[in-house]
């Protein structure tokens, strides 16, 4: 296989797999958690490099302690949901670009752990990118029931008797590898856009939680589908031609959708109008 299909291979997989994590992430309103994930991995990535071992491996050990971390300030009485994320994004970002400085000579360019470079992305990366799909697939649909009865009624789900922290828990998770595993195609920086411009584009053209599902992996493969063609014939960079397009999505999505709530048909004439009209 060339560089050229396992980059096209790559952004299918991780492109579904971003999608399809990013319909929790949008439904259950935690794209700014998502967003200090994505920076705050990035530490995690600059140490690994330095180390000579894989970035993705760095990047999830990173987030293992992010997840802890996120979870915990979220639980400080007095805190919250987006102090924890507020907290998490500058650190870990301000942390990723002190050990730049502090790390002469990395093996890597620093633009490519912030961009991401999926034409050279291994095979080992797709793996990864796989494993997280399936991973997500399965968990969602062993634990599904108890996510959307979270996602869309909290006070019933509490009322219930159920405890909300570890469906928290595990969508912070699922969203830490789906980071993860986008880092080599899109970076640190611009992962957050993979994970969350398919799904929102998603959920303003299917009205169900199945639906935003099944759509938003679709929209995130054709997204990375289409940013590699581009790349490649119009020689610019992947990770942000990847990001364009799912953000064209979005936004063809959008306008789908405040057009649809336009009036179909002209208002009728009035009934004296008409008949002066037929008169006339």
């Amino acid at each position: 296989m060339g560089y050229f299909e396992r980059a096209l291979v790559a952004a299918i997989v991780i492109g579904a797999g971003a999608g399809f994590v990013g319909a929790l992430v949008v439904l259950r309103r935690r794209t700014f958690f998502a967003q200090a994930l994505t920076h705050a991995t990035y530490p995690g990535a600059v140490a690994a490099a330095a180390l000579g071992i894989g970035v993705p491996l760095g990047a999830a050990a990173a987030s293992v302690v992010i997840v802890a971390v996120m979870s915990w300030i979220a639980r400080v009485r007095r805190q919250g949901a987006q102090v924890a994320a507020g907290v998490v994004l500058t650190g870990g970002f301000a942390a990723g670009a002190l050990l730049q400085a502090l790390i002469p000579g990395l093996p890597v360019q620093p633009e490519s752990l912030l961009v991401g470079s999926i034409l050279t992305v291994s095979d080992g990366d797709i793996a990864l990118a796989i494993v997280v799909l399936v991973a997500s697939v399965a968990l969602v649909a062993a634990f599904g029931t108890r996510i959307v009865f979270s996602t869309f009624d909290q006070g019933g789900f509490r009322a219930a008797g159920f405890r909300e922290w570890p469906i928290e828990v595990l969508v912070l998770g699922l969203t830490a590898a789906s980071v993860v595993s986008s880092l080599p195609a899109v970076g640190a920086i611009l992962a957050i856009a993979l994970i969350a411009a398919p799904a929102a584009a998603a959920r303003l053209v299917v009205p169900t939680f199945r639906g935003v599902l099944f759509a938003a992996p679709l929209i995130g493969a054709a997204a990375g589908v289409i940013g590699v063609l581009v790349s490649r014939y119009a020689a610019v960079a992947a990770g942000p031609s990847i990001v364009l397009a799912a953000t064209a999505f979005l936004l063809v999505a959008l306008v789908g959708s405040q057009l649809r709530r336009l009036p179909s048909r002209r208002a009728p004439i009035p009934v004296e109008t008409a008949e002066d009209a037929r008169i006339a």
